[in-house]
């Protein structure tokens, strides 16, 4: 796992040397993701540039150091994750005759790509990565990212320079890259409390999304291809129906994650796992004791025993025989963790359960350096109580005409206020509500489509132009009903909404972010594209249950006793509503401050105030938008003061 940056320029090239100078300085400020090695390459008029930074996981011998060129000398590659299926391509490139110079993964990605050309060689890699190819030959750059956003990857168009890295903050370091943000990147932010790709908050930047690669020629000509569609898959997937209560599936689905978890465990470094006792992690690790391996596990104990499940994973890793290692965490190390988060992440991120998953990292760090983990369970087989949420409240509300929805939720804002309260408490999750809110909620519920539910539930501000005037939400066709010919049941929907979206851009930046902020590589077998394509096989409409997570459960069953998982879904998230009135308190005092609001948006002073005092008198549950924007306010005191963005010059 590493980090890389470079710059490919198409008219006026600066000469070698001062290449070189400008690609290392972008490369240094990713030390944190490749602490061992640091290698640059430059062509000799300095068009093309190429700044690396290496964890070296695989192969750790200079055999294995990038940016690595070809044996043919033609191409020029630097690789950011891992090829988990490297030994086979290895085996097919040598059985054609070549001659490999060391045991990377790194040489056998670079020769199949040059053997098979960037689509079809990246068709034949099973893994994580993000990668920039360089052609010398033909003056060309091909940038590619995994089929599900593992490993990020962002690029900016500056006048005749396409510059590139694993990272914001490498781009930031370019001397004409200035941090201006996007106004509709914001709204996104404000809305959900990431930025949703292709954007970033930066205008001009852009995420290249998940199975995507762009080819940048020599005259300046670009070309965006998706080599991986995942919708495409999904309906290939669900064309071929499998009952996942049969024995059949369960065999199948077994098999694979055997053969994943196997596959992860190649390393020549230390290597462990995550284990919360839940049963993503525990499948995960039973998996990995089942191919042989002796692996560390790692596990947070939290103080309070609400979130605590330490002794669900101590009784996990007994029966598995794994040396478990407890790192106790109270409230103030959780706290004293807020600080570093503009800096672990260099975009604005609202995730707040990424404090305990970057402590988490930093402990493993201290013994390990590749992790395993139990990441993508939940999205892949329906483990999110939000499909169930979503899928109730579209069933009692299908049975009302849509004109009388519509008609009701127009009128809403009539009803005096002795009657929302009386609505309010016939339905409990408004009772806390103030009136207007109430009604606003209710409007909401009854005006909205499926997919709109779920945004809905998902949503921090549910009305970000309220709030940030300057920028308004693109529309985004997948929120639209896009998706409802490929997926017509509702539950699968969902799922293939936040696998398109929630998971690249909010699950997997928050992983990558926290890991390799401390040079821990971590691994996802459950994110394998054979688990993932089969899952869409053994989808709600074929017999399963949402929610349940019922052919994970009959997999694990047979690998521990079921006594061990008989208790509901638990998870941790930090108690930020208490944080906010009580340790964080004075630090939102100072973030929403009048002038501060103004800077950092401009941002509405009077209805930030008022979400504050009804948190802190009570009112209403404001977590979600408090926290919002105290993340985006630190983000922008750490990345953007230093530089005035245009649209704050306008107002």
């Amino acid at each position: 796992m590493c980090g890389f940056a470079g710059f490919f320029l198409f008219d006026d090239p600066p000469g070698r040397e001062a290449a070189l100078r400008l690609v290392r300085t972008m490369a240094r400020t990713l030390a944190h993701r490749g602490p061992d090695e640091e290698g640059v390459f430059a062509e000799e008029d300095g068009h093309f540039a190429l700044g690396f930074r290496r964890l070296a996981v695989i192969d750790p011998s200079p055999a294995g150091s990038q940016p690595m060129v070809s044996a043919c000398g033609r191409f020029v590659l630097a690789f950011n994750g891992e090829i988990y299926d490297h030994a086979e391509l290895r085996a097919e490139l040598a059985a054609a005759g070549h001659v490999f110079r060391g045991h990377s993964d790194t040489e056998a990605l670079l020769e199949t790509l040059a053997r098979h050309g960037p689509e079809e060689g990246l068709a034949r890699a099973s893994g994580m990565f993000a990668l920039a190819l360089w052609d010398r030959r033909e003056r060309r750059l091909v940038l590619a990212r995994d089929r599900f956003g593992k490993k990020p990857l962002y690029s900016a168009r500056l006048g005749d320079a396409l510059v590139f890295a694993s990272e914001l903050r490498a781009l930031l370091r370019h001397p004409l890259l200035r941090p201006a943000r996007d106004p509709e990147a914001l709204a996104l932010y404000l809305r959900f409390g990431y930025v949703p790709g292709p954007r970033t908050i930066l205008d001009g930047v852009r995420r290249l999304e998940p199975g995507h690669l762009l080819v940048a020629e020599a005259d300046g000509s670009f070309r965006l291809h998706r080599w991986f569609d995942l919708v495409a898959e999904v309906r290939r997937a669900r064309a071929e129906p499998l009952d996942p209560r049969s024995g059949e599936a369960t065999e199948a689905l077994h098999a694979l994650l055997l053969d994943a978890t196997r596959r992860r465990l190649v390393a020549d470094v230390p290597v462990g796992l995550f284990l919360s006792g839940g049963i993503d992690s525990s499948l995960v690790a039973a998996c990995a004791a089942g191919a042989g391996a002796e692996l560390p596990a790692f596990t947070i104990a939290f103080a309070h025993a609400a979130h605590d499940e330490s002794a669900h994973a101590a009784r996990v890793a007994k029966a598995l025989g794994l040396c478990h290692h407890v790192r106790p965490c109270g409230e103030r190390e959780l706290l004293e963790l807020v600080a570093d988060l503009p800096e672990v992440f260099d975009e604005p991120f609202a995730d707040a359960s990424a404090l305990p998953t970057l402590l988490l990292c930093r402990f493993a760090r201290g013994r390990v350096v590749v992790a395993l983990s139990g990441d993508g369970g939940d999205e892949l087989f329906g483990g999110y109580t939000r499909y169930a949420d979503t899928l109730r409240l579209h069933r009692r509300l299908r049975y009302l005409p849509r004109r009388v929805r519509r008609l009701a939720a127009g009128t809403l804002s009539l009803l005096d206020t002795d009657l929302l309260r009386a609505l309010g408490e016939r339905l409990p999750a408004l009772a806390r509500l103030k009136p207007d809110e109430r009604a606003r909620k209710l409007r909401e519920v009854l005006g909205a489509s499926p997919e709109w539910l779920m945004r809905a539930i998902v949503s921090h501000h549910h009305d970000p132009r309220a709030l940030y005037r300057l920028g308004r939400e693109p529309e985004d066709p997948r929120w639209a009903g896009e998706l409802g010919g490929i997926v017509p049941d509702l539950p699968a929907w969902l799922q293939l909404l936040d696998q398109l979206q929630w998971l690249p851009d909010d699950i997997l930046v928050k992983v990558d972010r926290t890991s390799m902020s401390c040079g821990l590589e971590v691994r996802s077998p459950l994110l394998d594209e054979r688990i993932v394509l089969l899952s869409w096989r053994l989808a709600p409409d074929a017999g399963g249950t949402p929610g349940a997570k019922e052919p994970l459960r009959r997999v694990l069953f047979r690998l521990l006793p079921a006594e061990l998982f008989a208790r509901p879904k638990q998870g941790f998230s930090p108690p930020v509503h208490t944080w906010l009135r009580g340790p964080l308190r004075d630090l939102c005092e100072e973030l929403f401050a009048p002038a501060s609001l103004r800077e950092a948006g401009p941002f509405d002073p009077a209805r930030v105030r008022r979400l504050w005092r009804e948190h802190l008198e009570g009112w209403v549950d404001r977590r979600f938008e408090l926290w919002n924007l105290l993340c985006y306010v630190l983000w922008y005191r750490r990345w953007c003061r230093a530089a005035r963005a245009p649209e704050e010059m306008a107002a």
